[in-house]
């Protein structure tokens, strides 16, 4: 493409490889295309068909950005790490970009408020461990990681202002998030009405064939396809991927603290997908587990049988087939037979007075993180001392060591001298 036809655009930083169908070494059977255009995918723009032919045409570029607002990713991220990695595994060009850049603005998508802005130090941080949380999924021999800063930082104001030319600002205006807000009489910051141009120049500067990224990132993906049209003068179809509901039945997300964290313990992660409503199961096991469809759908009508496959595939794929084994085993004896676990936490009779009701106790051995919760456990029936419950929380309880206190479903201690 002639440059010239760019106006002020810096050049690009990648150039649009082309390849011969006949030199590609992906395997596209029939089976593969339709799988990846169809699992863990919500919708495909302008069309299904109109991808499908450019995929088994040449190699493509495509990309899914991930803002560090967070240092820990959550399950629900996931679904689009598998879609992009189904694409590498096919051959094509695979770039997970870090919003280093865009993360200076915040995503106001499905905001009620503006974010906070962060700090460089901040940001470098929140990413120095994401590597790490996803490499059970993610092949890094397959993909290239960019980060946005290096050309978002750099652009100058005629720069911006050139970008800015192409879009409409009523259309930036019209965001379902910023009516919202400016209904309640809150405010919609100026910078954020920015992000969807910056995200979209992201496209730009790429060269991209195709982006991923969430239903919530509709808007924004579209901004860029805009812009590559308007910019590079060509095609940019959008993959959106579907979003999981998180462990209060909401949408999963940093700022609802309701995620199933990749950095979760086995316990943990094993635990929480066994407190999902059981309408979550079979889209969980078709977005967050690589378990064949046909095996999904041949499922019996089990819940708890389903969730227990679910939450261990999930737990194995994180932690192993050893410790996601151990842990099964454990959630049997102690949730479903109502045993202890085998092996006990230990906690010392010296930490407790004669004085101390069970609501002291619980609190001081890390039972119940407040004095409240401890008393809305007791209150659920959710306490007991050597199997047997306990009603008040006033209740001072005649201790000895070997006791075995319970509190839930999972923790227990064992009292020694």
């Amino acid at each position: 493409m002639d440059q010239s036809s760019k106006g002020s655009i810096p050049n690009l930083l990648f150039t649009q490889k082309m390849y011969n169908f006949n030199e590609m070494t992906i395997g596209n059977t029939k089976d593969a295309i339709d799988s990846l255009l169809s699992r863990r995918v919500d919708k495909i723009l302008p069309s299904k068909e109109g991808l499908k032919q450019l995929i088994t045409t040449r190699k493509i570029r495509l990309y899914q950005g991930f803002d560090p607002t967070g240092a820990k990713l959550h399950l629900g991220h996931t679904i689009g790490l598998r879609k992009l990695m189904e694409f590498a595994s096919l051959g094509h060009e695979v770039i997970f970009l870090f919003g280093t850049g865009t993360v200076l603005v915040g995503d106001p998508s499905q905001r009620e408020s503006g974010r906070k802005v962060l700090k460089g130090e901040e940001i470098e941080s929140n990413i120095r461990t994401w590597k790490k949380q996803v490499e059970p999924i993610v092949d890094f021999t397959k993909v290239t990681i960019r980060k946005n800063a290096d050309w978002l930082t750099n652009l100058s104001l005629k720069e911006i202002i050139t970008v800015a030319s192409h879009i409409s600002a009523i259309q930036l205006f019209k965001r379902d998030m910023f009516k919202r807000r400016l209904d309640q009489g809150d405010t919609v910051w100026y910078h954020e009405t920015m992000y969807p141009l910056l995200q979209g120049y992201d496209s730009v500067v790429m060269d991209v064939d195709l982006e991923i990224g969430g239903t919530d990132q509709e808007f924004n993906m579209l901004i860029g396809r805009e812009l590559q049209a308007k910019i590079n003068h060509r095609e940019k179809y959008i993959l959106t991927v579907p979003m999981i509901m998180g462990t209060d039945g909401k949408m999963m997300s940093k700022t609802s603290k309701n995620c199933i964290w990749l950095s979760d313990s086995a316990e943990d992660m094993y635990g929480k997908i066994m407190s999902l409503p059981d309408s979550q199961i079979l889209p969980y096991l078709e977005l967050v587990t690589d378990i064949p469809l046909v095996e999904i759908r041949s499922l019996p009508n089990d819940p708890l049988a389903n969730k227990k496959r679910l939450a261990f595939e999930v737990t194995r794929t994180f932690h192993g087939q050893s410790k996601a084994s151990q842990i099964k085993e454990a959630f049997e004896r102690v949730v479903q037979r109502g045993l202890p676990p085998e092996e006990l936490k230990d906690f010392s009779m010296e930490n407790i007075s004669e004085n101390d009701t069970i609501t002291d106790i619980l609190t001081k051995a890390k039972l119940a993180e407040t004095r409240s919760e401890a008393k809305r456990l007791i209150s659920q029936g959710g306490v007991a001392i050597n199997g047997k419950r306990i009603n008040t929380p006033l209740e001072k309880p005649q201790l000895q060591p070997g006791s075995v206190i319970r509190a839930g479903k999972r923790k227990f201690i064992r009292l020694t001298k």
